[in-house]
């Protein structure tokens, strides 16, 4: 039940808010707007205010704002050529239709700076639970449940931090000062290579000292300013991090085992219903930065390919013929009904084989 209920949350903020993107933006820019939809299908709910129609359905896999004169070859009075989506310039059109995406992204910067304003920043302790026997750290004398205070002079605060400064040494010894039963003792480590995974999959050398962590956190509480730049750099990392991963699939360094469709979500939203509103919202944030890229890849049928045929009529100085758009689209929506069976076959499989996301 926390699935499905995790589901509607989760889909039904992404979406509202992605149309609510273009929503106000053609409202902005005076291009009438015919419906708004939270969902496909038949309506569930609908009201009607001024020339727009607002609907709840019965499928909410997605969404949809209907603008007049939305498509190029639409019969318009003159009444309504004013409010034409397509008889507004290029630049407007651009705007109107990468403010969904764009949408996505600000919602998952909102949630991120409520979280860090309200609850701070959670990491990692500089706090040591496990020595590796014959490592580096084992010969220089370090035990577990020491706390790095500081490598070579520079304060350590988390372990990322130290984590950090480990891999910067380039293999020469870093002296650490180190917290140990209310003392501080100095300690001379020698990090040494060691093959590792990254989260691709992909094998990559790296310095090391042999230690693992305590697994003790710590919150890091934050005012509005730094929360907002948490929040940004947050974001940006996230982006960059799924971009790396998109190109990664493509060129097939990376299986496409990896991705995920609404049976995932639910699942995975079901855990974060369960696990309280903080984790909800976290993972909201997440989905709506992959939501916002995946509607910018240059497909016809998604945003980003309505934005790809809008720049080559900017360059070209008049529309992409009607001909080329209809069979750009067929091809485009081939393409995404694919990867959508791909996805469910990819969710199904995990269900059967009792893998984990």
């Amino acid at each position: 039940m926390s699935s499905v209920i995790g589901l509607i949350i989760v889909l039904g903020v992404l979406i509202f808010f992605h149309e609510l993107g273009h929503f106000l933006m053609a409202r902005a820019f005076g291009v009438g707007v015919e419906k708004f939809s939270l969902g496909f299908g038949p309506a569930l709910v609908k009201w009607k205010k001024g020339r727009t129609e607002y609907c709840i359905s019965a499928f909410p896999l997605g969404g949809f704002v209907k603008m007049v004169g939305e498509q190029p070859d639409a019969n318009l009075s003159e009444e309504d050529r004013p409010y034409s989506f397509t008889h507004k310039p290029v630049s407007r059109r651009m705007i109107i239709v990468a403010a969904g995406p764009v949408f996505n992204f600000l919602l998952a910067i909102v949630i991120f700076f409520v979280l860090f304003t309200v609850a701070g920043l959670m990491f990692l302790q500089p706090e040591i639970g496990e020595v590796r026997p014959e490592s580096p750290a084992a010969r220089a004398g370090l035990e577990a449940g020491d706390r790095i205070v500081s490598i070579g002079g520079a304060a350590i605060e988390s372990w990322s931090e130290m984590a950090e400064a480990v891999s910067k040494s380039g293999g020469s010894p870093v002296e650490m000062r180190i917290e140990r039963g209310g003392r501080e003792i100095q300690a001379t480590v020698t990090p040494v290579v060691e093959p590792m995974e990254n989260i691709f999959g992909e094998t990559h050398d790296r310095y090391i000292v042999g230690i693992t962590a305590s697994g003790s956190t710590g919150v890091l509480r934050l005012g509005p300013v730094e929360a907002l730049g948490e929040s940004l750099r947050r974001t940006y990392m996230i982006v960059e991090l799924t971009v790396v991963s998109v190109a990664k699939m493509v060129r097939g360094t990376v299986s496409m085992d990896n991705l995920g469709g609404p049976i995932m979500i639910a699942q995975m939203a079901g855990e974060q219903v369960e696990h309280g509103l903080i984790n909800l919202l976290g993972f909201i944030a997440l989905v709506s930065i992959n939501l916002g890229i995946l509607n910018l890849l240059p497909i016809p049928v998604l945003d980003g390919g309505h934005l790809m045929f809008f720049g080559i009529e900017a360059v070209k100085g008049s529309p992409v013929s009607l001909r080329t758009r209809e069979v750009a689209q067929q091809i485009g929506f081939f393409i995404l009904l694919t990867l959508i069976l791909f996805v469910f076959y990819n969710d199904i499989m995990r269900i059967v084989t009792g893998t984990r996301f």
